[in-house]
């Protein structure tokens, strides 16, 4: 029998010998992860705010699991325990949204809401939007939808091809890009949609958390708050759908969309994460109220610390001369190999005490084929050191794609 992954051999070989695929974490110790007998500083994390090892939020879990058990057991059709609703209400308030509801994970999400508002019409997918998006829009395709690609530069191009689409009509994209840490210019897009009476559908698991409101005496471009790129951009909520994660800056499994209440009320009889799946653990939810608390109390200053170390980092690559598609400046930083082997590549890393999350093919295009370093704010600068003494290692030893002088 002839299995799936002989189409994609790249991966299928990276997955089978490389210690940075499938690895079996054995012991972390704050930044740092064993691996068998090897110790690594841990640039693949997405914890940004170092949320998994705050003290005051794990301290949380176990309250809750003596007052509501280890899982809430049923589906939220049936019943929700208060932390649900404790947790909606709380990031309704900080992402100003009309309305919350929460889920499981941001790809239950797609899975669900994607086809629920796109059947029998039109779905866009960003280009380079998340796999999940794609994946979820090829299922609405079974509901009706027609699915079709643009990109987020191309207004003329979304303009063109909203206009002779069948409504109802849904633009899918993400708000921080999950590879070269970019933001789309949403204000544009957004009016866009309005003008055709299309919803604006983000995915920003990535931004959620990291990047927030504008404000004098903020700590860092970052922004304050880090109620996610619809704030950060000042872009309204009209014809908008917003998804976000507590998977990346608060640590936590659950996912939600900020929109209508109507919205809400819909999805709780037509999304089937709302009607069957099992909700998110009790030590989550949890998580996520200290995680808000502490986000309140001193988020911006950990923004600003992520900001300084994530700048630190991209000043190294700048100084080398090395390609990075991130112009934003947020812990998301891309380093395309150009024609080094990316198993060479990886394993010159590892070999170093680096560990971060390698890009092959198809998980990217071929010209895009390279590894991704993620900073949070639990990594130390005697990390940062650690790390941009390597780059200069690695850009020593191959020959990776330069900036054109």
């Amino acid at each position: 029998m002839a299995l799936p992954s002989t189409r994609w051999p790249d991966l299928a070989e990276l997955q089978r010998s490389h210690p940075m695929c499938d690895a079996v974490i054995d012991e972390i110790d704050g930044r740092r992860i064993r691996i068998g007998d090897d110790w690594l500083i841990d640039f693949a994390s997405c914890n940004y705010l170092g949320f998994d090892l705050e003290p005051e939020i794990r301290a949380a879990i176990e309250p809750a699991v003596r007052r509501w058990g280890t899982h809430p057991s049923w589906s939220r059709l049936l019943g929700s325990p208060r932390l649900y609703v404790d947790v909606e209400d709380r990031l309704t308030e900080l992402l100003g949204a009309p309305d919350v509801l929460a889920l499981p994970t941001i790809t239950l999400i797609h899975d669900a809401v994607v086809p629920a508002l796109a059947a029998g019409g039109t779905v866009f997918v960003e280009a380079r939007g998340h796999r999940s998006l794609y994946d979820a829009a090829k299922a609405a395709t079974t509901t009706g939808a027609t699915l079709r690609r643009f990109r987020a530069e191309d207004l003329a191009g979304l303009r063109a091809a909203l206009a002779e689409s069948a409504a109802p009509r849904l633009v899918c994209l993400d708000g921080v890009n999950s590879m070269t840490g970019n933001l789309p210019d949403l204000a544009d897009i957004a009016a866009v949609c309005a003008q055709y009476d299309a919803t604006c559908y983000v995915d920003d698991a990535h931004g959620f958390g990291v990047i927030g409101e504008r404000r004098p005496g903020e700590s860092s471009p970052y922004g304050m708050r880090g109620n996610s790129v619809l704030r950060h951009l000042d872009v309204g909520y009209d014809h908008m759908v917003l998804v976000g994660g507590c998977s990346k800056a608060y640590s936590s499994l659950l996912a939600f969309l900020a929109l209508p209440t109507p919205l809400k009320q819909h999805l709780k009889i037509a999304a089937a994460p709302y009607l069957y799946s099992g909700p998110s653990p009790t030590a989550s939810l949890a998580t996520v109220l200290a995680g808000l608390d502490v986000n309140e109390r001193r988020g911006d200053a950990l923004r600003a610390d992520l900001y300084r170390r994530t700048a630190r980092v991209l000043d190294t690559v700048r100084t080398l001369g090395l390609v990075t598609p991130n112009r934003s400046g947020l812990p998301v930083i891309e380093l395309p190999i150009g024609a080094a082997g990316i198993a060479e590549v990886g394993q010159f890393l590892y070999d170093r005490g680096i560990y971060v999350t390698l890009a092959p093919y198809p998980l990217v295009p071929r010209d895009e084929v390279g590894v991704r370093i993620q900073v949070t704010a639990a990594n130390t600068d005697a990390e940062i050191d650690a790390l941009n003494t390597v780059l200069i290692e690695l850009a020593d030893r191959f020959e990776l794609p330069r900036e054109q002088v």
